[in-house]
């Protein structure tokens, strides 16, 4: 056997081993969150399945706003969200997957017409990207479980982060905290 056979034959199974792989997990991407209970009180880690469906499933799913919003990055008009003015006790969910992304104790009035907050719930359940659309370089903040588009994060919030997690009202679904 050659040199050239030799490396054929190793890339060969390397390619075997991945297709055999790939079909073991039929596609499935696993994350791993932060689960809460009612009350806001951490659970614990866990490994969830990726939320992967068609546009056409998530436009079934969703109203046209939170579709453009979290499906196509969008933003939603300021001062018209649904929880801008919300000072409502509870949590604030990811409204395609359901995941736990921030506590009403966190939200803040950032004077925006956004829902802002000073952290996420839990730093695994939103993920950052950089952002360079419009000309402009920005943080997106995404839900780690769905890849729903969710905001920006800036660097002019409160105490103690110092950082404002400038939210659309149409990514997100409000869930009352239950009484311990």
């Amino acid at each position: 056997m050659n040199r050239r056979e030799l490396f054929q034959g190793a890339a060969g199974l390397v390619g075997a081993s991945a297709w055999l792989a790939g079909a073991e997990n039929k596609g499935v991407h696993m994350v791993k969150i932060v689960q809460f209970d009612a009350a806001g009180v951490r659970k614990g880690v866990v490994e969830v399945e990726k939320v992967v469906k068609t546009e056409a499933e998530w436009k079934k799913q969703l109203d046209r706003e939170q579709f453009e919003v979290t499906r196509k990055a969008g933003t939603e008009r300021a001062f018209t969200g649904k929880y801008a003015n919300n000072h409502a006790d509870g949590l604030y969910h990811c409204v395609c997957c359901d995941t736990p992304l921030f506590d009403s104790k966190t939200k803040f009035e950032s004077g925006t017409g956004w829902p802002s907050f000073y952290i996420p719930l839990a730093k695994e359940n939103v993920t950052e990207h950089t952002d360079t659309a419009y000309g402009m370089k920005r943080v997106e903040v995404v839900c780690s479980r769905c890849d729903g588009h969710l905001g920006h994060v800036f660097e002019d919030g409160p105490k103690p982060t110092g950082l404002r997690y400038c939210m659309n009202s149409a990514s997100l679904s409000f869930v009352p905290r239950a009484k311990a």
